[in-house]
């Protein structure tokens, strides 16, 4: 009888410890989603409501003046899909070679160090990086600027990705291949890259979403330009730094504007989020 009273007094203690587990666990999801929804509807209400055809047919406005942000949305996307290019092809190359070719070596474990300082790194220290670099090398800003320095940001991204990923394919599917004769090179192409492709592809997803609002990279880089042009080697307007500059000014029709902004990026960002995921999950799908 001792004994068991002594059993359901710690399941009562137990009980108690994982009741208030529980509730601290759905208090803290509470006020973290209080703050995202208010967020989200602040955006929502403002960005939506300064949505029109003039936003994406128009340039940005001198001062004073009402216009778009045809010229921002295209620079955020050639800089964006510039950074991928340089930054992802690296990054998977690095990822397959601490994946399948460093093993425990010191060369692997120091690059792996070394990209973990870097995906955490403040992203105006690459941006400032990338100045000292580029900008002052060319003597001005410029778009390939600032898509290097979003390369930057993409590198660590797609590089742990493309690790974590090709070791999570089983070693029997890298053994059954080599015990054919099949070269490590060919194993890794048509074997273990069609295995992770999705991991992968959501690693890039994942890098683009991320450099898509970046502000400080830009701001030490591309900055901005109030007119059109397609020349990567001049400065070119962006949707981050548009925002940031046109909030920061006094005139009404400048903040409709950045607001907007804030509402199309945010939308995109959330779009290219659900696209990663669902990737994950129908991959997820196909192997159970």
């Amino acid at each position: 009888m001792f004994l068991l009273s002594n059993n359901a007094q710690l399941y009562g203690i137990r009980r108690a410890k994982n009741l208030a587990a529980q509730a601290l666990a759905v208090v803290a999801t509470a006020f973290g989603l209080f703050w995202l929804v208010w967020i989200m509807w602040t955006t929502l209400s403002k960005g939506l409501a300064a949505i029109n055809l003039d936003l994406f047919t128009r340039m940005t406005p001198p001062p004073g003046d009402t216009g778009g942000m045809l010229n921002a949305f295209y620079g955020s996307i050639l800089m964006s899909l510039l950074g991928i290019a340089f930054g992802a092809p690296v990054g998977v190359l690095a990822g397959t070679y601490l994946a399948e070719y460093s093993g425990r070596s010191w060369i692997g474990e120091t690059v792996r160090f070394v990209n973990d300082i870097l995906l955490s790194a403040p992203s105006i220290v690459l941006g400032l990086f990338v100045y000292a670099l580029v900008v002052a090398q060319m003597g001005h800003f410029s778009a390939l600027a600032g898509a290097i320095a979003l390369a930057f940001i993409v590198l660590p991204v797609v590089v742990r990705t493309t690790d974590e990923m090709l070791r999570l394919v089983p070693a029997q599917m890298r053994e059954a291949a080599l015990s054919l004769g099949v070269p490590q090179w060919k194993v890794t192409l048509q074997v273990l890259y069609r295995s992770a492709l999705p991991g992968i592809v959501t690693g890039i997803l994942l890098a683009l979403a991320r450099i898509s609002g970046e502000t400080a990279p830009l701001l030490f880089t591309a900055l901005n330009n109030q007119y059109w042009t397609t020349d990567i080697t001049q400065p070119m307007a962006n949707v981050p730094v548009v925002i940031f500059q046109y909030a920061m000014s006094p005139y009404e029709s400048w903040h409709t504007l950045a607001w907007a902004g804030a509402f199309i990026l945010t939308l995109f960002v959330l779009a290219v989020s659900l696209v990663a995921r669902a990737i994950v999950t129908r991959n997820r799908m196909v192997h159970d």
